[in-house]
């Protein structure tokens, strides 16, 4: 039997839906203050690529960060901070982010958005290649949580590292491994994606990893409008609701360390 397809009424409508939706979740789950506005827009003006991670996706950084107590947080991929800002502001009290990044201009747009979201004594940037840098960070460590978001090519280098620099509980996450199937078809379409195929078969393969892959698409929606609206009151609660489901075209491997 033949599934019939939507209409072009049906399309529209979903996409009108799907507009409102996103709108709505970021307005209620992941405002940007100034801060993070301003990082945008100082990364448009110094021409930086429009890559930053979504309002929501940060705000899941935040909570993940405070949900395992983070005091230590490491970031490998800086670009211009935004997402630097979402993970620093889940830090616990005296807690510290490091993040790495390869480009010194993109270092230095990201400590002016630090600076400018008062977080320069909590947020370091470290300047140079993430393999060069990673070995460095050993007396550093252990990191609570680990954001990866680079070249895409390293990735399975930067999960060996991570593990090496976490500690039971720890919180590894990394952006931007599902490229829109590319990770899990047999013949990758670039370099990129082929990193990204390592990535979530060595996530899979390590037994000191409890993984899964969060597929996201910020035009669709998680929730009840009664239950969202009550969430998002709760003094006691900080919240996010996350759109994804089968049809997301990218999205977030999160992972746990165990012993």
């Amino acid at each position: 039997m033949s599934q019939l397809l939507p209409s072009d009424e049906q399309i529209r409508n979903n996409a009108l839906a799907r507009v409102f939706i996103d709108r709505e979740l970021r307005m209620r789950f992941a405002p940007e203050d100034e801060a993070l506005q301003e990082s945008i827009a100082r990364a448009q003006r110094e021409n930086l690529p429009s890559i930053q991670i979504s309002p929501l996706q940060g705000k899941l950084l935040q909570i993940m960060a405070m949900t395992c107590g983070a005091r230590t947080i490491l970031e490998i991929g800086t670009l211009a901070g935004y997402s630097g800002v979402w993970l620093a502001r889940g830090l616990s009290p005296n807690g510290k982010l490091i993040s790495l990044e390869i480009n010194p201009k993109y270092a230095e747009i990201a400590r002016a958005t630090f600076a400018a979201a008062g977080l320069s004594d909590c947020a370091e940037v470290r300047v140079g290649p993430a393999l060069d840098l990673l070995p460095t960070l050993l007396p550093e460590a252990p990191f609570d949580l680990i954001f990866i978001d680079a070249d895409k090519q390293n990735y399975a280098h930067y999960l060996d590292w991570a593990i090496r620099l976490s500690r039971a509980g720890s919180l590894i996450v990394a952006d931007n491994v599902i490229r829109g199937g590319d990770a899990f078809r047999t013949s990758a379409a670039d370099e990129s994606a082929a990193g990204v195929v390592v990535y979530d078969q060595k996530m899979l393969e390590k037994r000191q990893l409890t993984g899964v892959d969060i597929p996201s698409d910020e035009e669709l929606a998680l929730g009840a409008a009664a239950y969202i609206g009550k969430i998002v009151e709760h003094p006691r609660l900080i919240s996010v609701a996350f759109p994804c489901d089968d049809n997301g075209m990218d999205g977030f491997a999160i992972s746990i360390v165990q012993s």
